[in-house]
């Protein structure tokens, strides 16, 4: 067992508690050597972590919301006609065991912790969180990948370099990748709201070359045909691709639990489609995050954040 292993034993519980496994599957040490005696291909982590947030917190508990809206479905599709668990081992591996008020600390947990799963060959499914747990997923896989692809689904381009001196704030784990080694040529944004954005954060993208696809490119083209175009952009010669999906990119009619709900956003029909397709060209980790459980409405916000990551798994059986 490595030594990485003894930070999570107790995940996230005196910030916020995982609460149950995800879908029920069996809780398994993020141990790179365990998880690959066992077979895992898709491990589970939590990620309670707010203190990087600048609008509505509550993200903390995040995590364990999503796991308890995950009791309600189950590993098979009846509209596919497929069973997740015919393709992948699952496993959750708990949450990240965050230190309130040190996000330099806990951004090193949280990437020995995906090392550990990337080192088994496994998908990391991160639940968060604010969007600011993307920097420890991001740094720990371009440390796996030498060429990684990114796609962000966001109202925001969360390209800020600093916010208030902040590096590590919510509002720049896109920036953060790109200092971690992701080439912006290989970076996709959809899903922008341009009301909700500074201009530097746009300057930030267009300069380096990202591609921007903002929410009026999904309305006019169609969320399939967005999502092919950014899969052959952020896969064109890249090892493997990353998706980051922060829940505030849904209009707030779908997706109202979250810091900055957006008007005029996807609808959840939209992001559903958008990251199937998404997910065809293969994901090597996938996130989603800023599901804040003290705005959300009987759960609609946590079983959407469910559903879209079942969804993005059985796009990736198509590859």
């Amino acid at each position: 067992m490595s030594d990485a292993v003894a930070d999570y034993s107790f995940g996230g519980l005196l910030h916020a508690g995982s609460g149950g496994a995800f879908m029920r599957f069996p809780h398994v040490k993020p141990d790179s050597d365990v998880l690959k005696k066992k077979g895992v291909t898709v491990a589970i982590i939590g990620f309670p972590w707010d203190s990087m947030c600048i609008s509505r917190t509550g993200t903390n508990y995040g995590p364990r919301v999503i796991r308890e809206a995950s009791d309600q479905f189950t590993s098979y599709s009846a509209n596919l006609d497929l069973d997740l668990c015919d393709h992948y081992t699952f496993a959750d591996c708990g949450d990240v065991a965050v230190v309130p008020g040190s996000p330099v600390r806990t951004m090193e947990r949280a990437q020995r912790m995906m090392s550990e799963v990337l080192g088994a060959g496994a998908i990391p499914v991160t639940i968060g969180g604010d969007h600011s747990i993307t920097i420890a997923c991001a740094r720990a896989f371009r440390e796996r990948y030498e060429n990684p692809g990114l796609i962000l689904v966001d109202s925001h381009f969360d390209t800020a370099e600093e916010v208030g001196g902040e590096e590590m704030n919510h509002a720049c784990p896109i920036a953060r990748a790109v200092d971690a080694g992701f080439d912006p040529s290989k970076i996709v944004i959809i899903g922008t709201n341009g009301w909700l954005n500074p201009k530097a954060e746009f300057t930030y993208a267009r300069q380096r070359g990202m591609t921007i696809l903002p929410v009026e490119a999904v309305i006019e083209k169609g969320a399939v045909a967005v999502a092919r175009e950014a899969r052959a952009i952020a896969g064109a010669g890249t090892d493997s691709v990353y998706l980051t999906f922060d829940i505030d990119a849904i209009d707030g009619a779908y997706a109202p639990g979250t810091g900055v709900p957006a008007a005029g956003g996807l609808t959840s029909r939209e992001a559903i489609a958008l990251v199937s397709e998404l997910a065809r060209g293969g994901l090597g980790g996938l996130d989603v995050v800023e599901v804040s459980p003290p705005y959300d409405h009987d759960g609609i916000t946590s079983r959407l954040a469910v559903k879209l990551i079942l969804e993005a798994l059985a796009g990736a059986t198509n590859k």
